[in-house]
């Protein structure tokens, strides 16, 4: 034993790194072939943009239908019910270029009133609508 220091009752204090070497070259191994695979790519068919479709000059003002806590509507901030919302989207299921209606609905309300507006819509052909949130 040409480093021992003559001290054979103490604990080693010396690391034996030969593992750690051994975890580190085959991680090393394995990122190096696995690498490679991870950055293959993948194509992807967008849809383009139609040139031909001519966008409105005065896109309509969208209508804002607002649904609170309890339920009550809202047309363009004008308390409504529910007669007077299906005679408002009759109305607008009659014009050609038809307004987007955005519904800004309360968090705490309901599924079932924004479900029943929702199919109202639905069921007068109505296509465009969005979501808003805040006031």
């Amino acid at each position: 034993m040409a480093f021992s220091s003559g001290n054979t009752s103490g604990p080693m204090a010396d690391i034996n790194v030969t593992p750690l070497v051994d975890v580190m070259l085959v991680l090393l191994i394995i990122f190096m072939i696995t690498a490679p695979m991870l950055t293959h790519k993948v194509k992807i068919d967008l849809p383009q943009p139609n040139p031909n479709i001519v966008q409105p000059e005065n896109p309509l003002e969208p209508i804002r239908l607002k649904i609170d806590r309890a339920g009550a509507l809202y047309w363009n901030d004008t308390p409504v019910d529910e007669l007077g919302l299906k005679a408002q989207m009759a109305v607008i299921a009659q014009q050609t270029n038809q307004p987007e209606i955005q519904i800004n609905a309360d968090d705490a309300v309901a599924y079932e009133s924004v479900a029943r507006v929702l199919a109202d819509a639905k069921s007068y052909g109505l296509t465009k609508i969005g979501f808003t949130e805040g006031q």
